[in-house]
């Protein structure tokens, strides 16, 4: 099949080899539908063709729009995105499915095209949490020892204890839709037993979004140079100045970076590990209107920075009707305790959160 990037460069360029994920998922026997479309490299804000199938005058979210619009659709039971900043998460909020972004570098990413081998992390789509599982399996996703084993693998909600983390980007960010979510989703929590209490991350890390954005900056100066130098004119202007470094980042910047983050992760998985589950918002808010750009991904740079596991859960309504996601956390390498807590939570959610897909 063609694989292109959505840029100009690669225009009827055809992949020699499957990429790695697309292999194993045909030896689990999977049926490769066909392609969806993404932003330019996935590293853009510039939306592609693609719209909401929930209202056409809205972004589907990106980069991976085609995925999470085709599975929102109905048009396929699963897909395959990439999550650098929001990716995968964002679309999953306002196309109204389950987005999961698995612990960095869990599943192979050989084949796709590099923007940053310290951000890029392969998603996944469904409708259902029980699909999410079915992936999980093919990709061979497995905790260090098996979730709620006294229970058969199922997460009991009723005693359990959750934490509600707005962030530190919460104040600029936050819309009316998104804030009203969380709140029903810890009341919801609360009204089937479980305890939920605010947390922040400690004062030191409020730094965390910039040190992405650095990391994110800095990769971008190695992983487009090929096409900087091969078709400067045909390559989008956010990548050339990547590449030209438009942003006057230094190479201390960059380590300063690096080791800040390196340094956070074991933290934030001793504080995530307190809780069964972590939630935080995925977007602002409901999908833009337009399809020029993809919307924020604000509230999701740190977590894939932190490289957690962290997943998009539907079932609440923002003011317009349209899907808004409120997203789940845990530690490093605790994808299937993850799921097994998402699947009873994103039930409760669906059942009486307040939005339905119509499609």
């Amino acid at each position: 099949m063609p694989t292109q990037h959505n840029s100009p460069i690669y225009e009827g360029n055809l992949a020699g080899v499957d990429a790695g994920s697309v292999m194993i998922l045909r030896q689990a026997g999977a049926l490769i539908l066909g392609k969806t479309t993404t932003t330019e490299f996935a590293a853009t804000v510039d939306g592609p063709s693609t719209r909401n199938p929930h209202d056409p005058t809205r972004t589907p979210g990106g980069s991976s729009s085609g995925s999470g619009a085709a599975v929102a659709d109905m048009q396929a039971a699963v897909g395959l995105g990439t999550q650098t900043g929001g990716s995968t998460i964002r679309p999953g909020s306002y196309n109204g499915i389950y987005a999961f972004k698995p612990t960095w570098n869990s599943i192979t990413r050989e084949g796709q095209k590099v923007f940053s081998l310290i951000l890029d992390t392969l998603g996944l789509y469904a409708r259902s949490v029980e699909d999410l599982e079915l992936l999980a399996d093919a990709f061979g996703l497995q905790d260090d020892e098996p979730p709620f084993s006294a229970t058969e693998g199922r997460f009991i909600v009723k005693g359990a204890k959750f934490a509600l983390m707005k962030t530190v980007v919460w104040q600029e960010n936050v819309e009316p839709s998104t804030e009203a979510a969380m709140r029903k989703a810890a009341e919801l929590l609360k009204a089937h037993g479980a305890e939920v209490e605010e947390v922040e991350l400690p004062d030191d890390l409020s730094e965390l979004p910039t040190w992405h954005q650095i990391v994110f900056k800095e990769d971008g100066r190695t992983a487009f140079l090929p096409e900087y130098h091969a078709s400067k004119d045909r390559l989008h202007a956010q990548l050339v100045g990547h590449v030209e470094n438009t942003h006057k980042l230094t190479h201390a910047q960059h380590v300063k970076a690096l080791d800040s983050v390196a340094a956070a992760r074991p933290r934030v998985d001793a504080l995530l590990s307190r809780y069964a589950g972590v939630l935080t918002p995925s977007v602002p808010g409901e999908a833009p209107v337009g399809i020029k750009s993809t919307g924020s991904a604000a509230f999701q740079l740190i977590w894939t920075a932190l490289h957690v596991p962290i997943m998009n859960l539907p079932g609440f309504a923002g003011e317009n009707g349209l899907p808004v996601g409120v997203s789940v956390l845990a530690p490093r390498y605790h994808d299937r305790r993850l799921l097994a807590i998402c699947g009873e939570v994103g039930r409760i959610f669906e059942e009486q959160g307040g939005w339905r897909s119509q499609l």
